[in-house]
């Protein structure tokens, strides 16, 4: 009976170590990837000064300045423009790094379509 007993104690325990398929079930999927920015469209203004903002696009419908940072906005009908231009890491004259647009109603828009939409709107200089 002892004998008996050894096997029901060892077949037990080793029942916990027995695996179970994982369905993924309970289990949240992966975050989805962050949005890349293609920076396709924007080569006439990424890196460039303010004075070139202005010389391609007219006078800012705003000109801020925050800390470190710069930001001038850009409007047609069709969208607003936001360039954002830092100073690099070695000093010297800030310049375009990242640029947001939207269309006037907040819905998204091709970055690169509202700068070509802008420099029409200034006739293209």
């Amino acid at each position: 009976m002892r004998h008996w007993a050894g096997l029901a104690l060892l077949g037990t325990s080793l029942a916990g170590c027995a695996t179970v398929p994982d369905t993924g079930a309970g289990k949240l999927p992966p975050p989805p990837p962050s949005a890349a920015y293609s920076s396709i469209g924007l080569e006439r203004i990424l890196g460039q000064p303010a004075n070139a903002l202005t010389k391609l696009f007219g006078k800012p419908d705003a000109d801020l300045t925050e800390g470190a940072g710069h930001k001038m906005q850009f409007g047609s009908d069709i969208c607003v423009l936001d360039a954002y231009l830092y100073a690099p890491k070695n000093g010297g004259t800030p310049v375009v790094t990242y640029v947001d647009a939207r269309q006037r109603n907040g819905a998204p828009i091709d970055r690169a379509s509202c700068v070509a939409a802008l420099v029409r709107r200034e006739g293209g200089r």
